[in-house]
């Protein structure tokens, strides 16, 4: 069987994916995430008397620290089954991304395992945002010096 007739074939097998029921699913999990944090930045502002930038500060880590704990107890995936790119609201996403790794490879030890598996995910991610980050930066530098 050649690589067209494979290809005709598996597509015409392949189960189709309920689109706007996946989109539905990942706005209002997405959105509620997002609430979460908003509601979060509110109570460390008006209760807690946080200034602005403090009350963001802490409710990433509030974010982050229930991604972790979700992710550890196996909630966090069932919820991105459902959810799809809804959960990847970057903050919730990327402490996913990182912990997964870690949890998986806990039992090979916490150099060998954890030390060098944690950024397998999340590491492209960080190596090519600095990288691009450079780049933009050199370039506006260079811009405004004309």
């Amino acid at each position: 069987m050649d690589q067209k007739t494979y290809q005709k074939f598996a597509k015409a097998h392949a189960p189709r994916s309920p689109l706007l029921r996946d989109c539905f699913h990942a706005f209002w999990i997405g959105g509620s995430i997002c609430l979460l944090g908003q509601i979060l930045q509110n109570v460390y502002r008006n209760f807690c008397g946080l200034g602005k930038e403090d009350a963001g500060l802490l409710t990433s880590v509030t974010l982050i620290l229930l991604s972790v704990i979700l992710t550890a107890l196996g909630v966090f995936d069932r919820i991105a089954k459902v959810a799809g790119a809804g959960t990847l609201v970057p903050i919730t996403g990327f402490a996913n991304a990182v912990v997964s790794p870690a949890i998986d490879s806990h039992a090979e030890g916490l150099v060998l395992g954890v030390g060098a598996k944690i950024f397998t995910v999340a590491g492209p991610v960080l190596l090519y945002a600095t990288l691009a980050g450079t780049v933009w930066g050199v370039l506006y530098w260079i811009v405004t010096l004309l």
